[in-house]
């Protein structure tokens, strides 16, 4: 059993870049650690300041993108085109735009998130 994420663990740490989230024009960018090809889909918490994903769906031709764009959609309340990748579409490090949604929005969001695995 993986245990769920503690809000103070997501929030407070960073990364290289900067923050797990940052503003921008367009939304809010969140950083994101995919690991693709694992036995089941889940957000597993935080890790050097991203927040980490575990994907079911293969690194292959965009499988695990859609999969990601999808997950993080139902889990932040979130329309699939407001869930853009920004950067990193071949990497497991990735940036992903949340269009149209404050930090401190989705800071709410992903503290609800958090509190409902508990």
């Amino acid at each position: 059993m993986t245990p769920s994420p503690t809000w103070r663990s997501i929030r407070k740490r960073k990364n290289s870049t900067g923050k797990l989230l940052t503003e921008s024009d367009e939304g809010t960018i969140l950083a994101v650690r995919v690991i693709p090809g694992a036995k089941k889909t889940m957000i597993a918490g935080e890790e050097n300041g991203r927040l980490k994903v575990r994907l079911q769906a293969p690194p292959v031709e965009g499988k695990a993108n859609k999969a990601l764009r999808k997950l993080l959609a139902g889990a932040l309340e979130l329309r699939k085109n407001q869930v853009r990748l920004r950067a990193g579409e071949h990497s497991r490090d990735k940036s992903v735009l949340l269009a149209g949604v404050t930090p401190a929005d989705t800071e709410n969001r992903l503290k609800k998130l958090c509190l409902w695995n508990e």
